[in-house]
């Protein structure tokens, strides 16, 4: 019933505001922003106010990350889903980029937090994107740490390249 009497109120505050991508929605119990973006799909927003307009895709961003040097930093903006949440209090999460590639999402001065179940849903992240490298030695010492077999440890021969980003805004489809 909640929902309804929610849903509602967006839909009188929106025909209202004809044309205004952004209303506020309020009610008794809770304050929620909410983002209309083409009229077909609504965000709850985390952090900096954002819109998911002229966002990249998983694609264009990972052609963006490939094209990155470790050290390298660009300010962008994507839209992906989010593969996981952080189930301690949502402080990071990550995001698609390939069916093997995920880039590492954590917030801006750990200013915010996402929704534990949150996983699985479309987002959109505004912020910095950057690559780093994890060096062999300190692979070889985050496996020994880990209980690996020295035969498993003896394996790892590459550093291993990883794609990060630090965002200051996030939507999360509803």
């Amino acid at each position: 019933m909640k929902r309804i009497v929610m849903l509602t109120a967006v839909a009188v505050v929106m025909m209202s505001c004809q044309g205004n991508k952004e209303n506020k929605v309020e009610d008794a119990e809770t304050v929620a922003e909410i983002t209309e973006v083409d009229n077909t799909a609504t965000y709850e927003n985390f952090g900096d106010e954002i819109v998911a307009d002229n966002a990249l895709d998983k694609a264009e961003m990972l052609k963006k990350y490939m094209s990155l040097k470790p050290g390298d930093t660009i300010d962008v903006k994507f839209k992906s889903s989010i593969k996981e949440v952080c189930q301690k209090k949502g402080c990071w999460m990550s995001m698609k980029l390939d069916d093997e590639k995920e880039s590492f999402v954590k917030f801006k001065d750990y200013a915010f937090f996402v929704p534990l179940n949150a996983g699985e849903q479309e987002a959109v992240v505004n912020g910095k994107a950057f690559v780093s490298e994890i060096s062999v030695a300190e692979l070889k010492h985050y496996a020994k740490d880990g209980g690996k077999s020295q035969e498993e440890i003896d394996q790892i021969t590459e550093p291993e390249v990883t794609y990060g980003f630090m965002a200051d805004g996030v939507l999360i489809a509803k």
